[in-house]
């Protein structure tokens, strides 16, 4: 896939766990794990929202688009 889900990167930055970050957005660590590995196929505009709001930063820090 040409996206590239860089939310570890920005998770490290911000020294926040996993289990934290999904609490703070009310998103299951489920689910927020299969879209920290990159393995999602999809992301809602909210959940972009809430996740760029708690981590203080742009979507294009957490979402990239690699053209191979």
């Amino acid at each position: 896939m040409a996206i590239i889900v860089n939310l570890d990167v920005m998770m490290a930055k911000r020294k926040i766990s996993l289990n934290e970050l999904s609490q703070r957005v009310d998103i299951t660590p489920a689910n927020l794990s299969i879209l920290k590995t990159g393995k999602a196929k999809a992301i809602r505009f909210n959940t972009l929202d809430a996740l760029c709001k708690e981590l203080d930063c742009q979507p294009g820090d957490i979402l990239e688009f690699n053209k191979q």
